[in-house]
């Protein structure tokens, strides 16, 4: 088995605001990602698909095939945008990091698989110190 992976960045503002809490207890919780204005974060987005090379080609995924797939079912979605209002796979959730993650497996798995290859695992850097990972 042979692991391929692509890095993408993007630009999204996003909350952290639980609505049945107070403000103080949103800011307790989430500091000043729950401020009233938003806040940015410039991500980091590593997609890791899985195979066996193709007897043909040796590759287990074009790796410019999968730049465009990553940039057509995320990218355009969620690049410069707000993940709370603008993005429609993360209506009604949180807008953590852990979720990101979780929608952007989802928006990706269906054009992966049935280009032949296996998402293995999403990696998302929300800042440089700051990452989750995703194995569905």
């Amino acid at each position: 088995m042979v692991y391929l992976t692509r890095v993408e960045h993007f630009n999204a503002a996003h909350k952290l605001y639980n609505p049945e809490w107070s403000d103080a207890e949103n800011a307790e919780v989430f500091g000043k990602c729950s401020n009233a204005n938003w806040h940015g974060h410039n991500y980091e987005l590593h997609v890791t698909v899985k195979g066996d090379p193709h007897p043909e080609t040796g590759f287990i995924f074009n790796a410019k095939t999968l730049g465009v797939l990553i940039k057509d079912a995320v990218i355009e979605k969620i690049d410069h945008r707000n993940l709370n209002m603008d993005v429609e796979f993360m209506k009604g959730k949180f807008t953590s990091a852990e979720n990101l993650a979780i929608g952007i497996w989802n928006e990706l798995k269906p054009h992966i698989e049935k280009e032949g290859a296996i998402l293995h695992g999403i990696r998302l850097y929300e800042t440089p110190k700051i990452y989750v990972e995703y194995f569905g």
